[in-house]
């Protein structure tokens, strides 16, 4: 199964959680991984199961960073708060840029994460749905 990471900047969580409950039904497609916090909150407010990291001032941010790293996470959603510093912005511009490095899918704000989830709910859904004929799937036929 996929797995997906959940951040929100303390300012963006109303916006993931409101987002999370739109997209609910999406999201139970897939293993869900959160900082602590933002954990709690997807737990709490929308029902969701998630696994549940460090705050991410505690480390939550690398540690989301070293999943996505070995490939243990296949996209990134973090709502960020563009118009407040952060005092761990050192560990979310590694976040960020492991998700360039390893051409991960990186939603910063609601419209990029409903595109991210339409994609990658559509893709698992065709690899579920592909076909087999002859001993081949449709993508084998080119």
């Amino acid at each position: 199964m996929s797995s997906l990471a959940l951040i929100a900047h303390d300012n963006k969580k109303v916006d993931l959680l409101a987002w999370a409950t739109f997209n609910r039904e999406m999201l139970n497609r897939f293993e869900l991984v959160a900082t602590r916090h933002t954990a709690r909150l997807l737990e709490r407010k929308v029902g969701l199961a998630v696994q549940e990291l460090l705050s991410g001032p505690e480390g939550g941010d690398a540690q989301i960073a070293a999943l996505t790293a070995v490939r243990a996470v296949d996209a990134v959603f973090f709502f960020v708060d563009p118009l407040s510093a952060q005092a761990h912005d050192p560990d979310i511009r590694a976040l960020m840029r492991v998700c360039n490095v390893h051409n991960v899918p990186l939603a910063t704000n609601v419209a990029t994460a409903d595109l991210v989830i339409t994609g990658l709910t559509a893709r698992a859904t065709a690899a579920r749905d592909e076909v087999v004929v002859d001993g081949r799937t449709p993508s084998s036929f080119q």
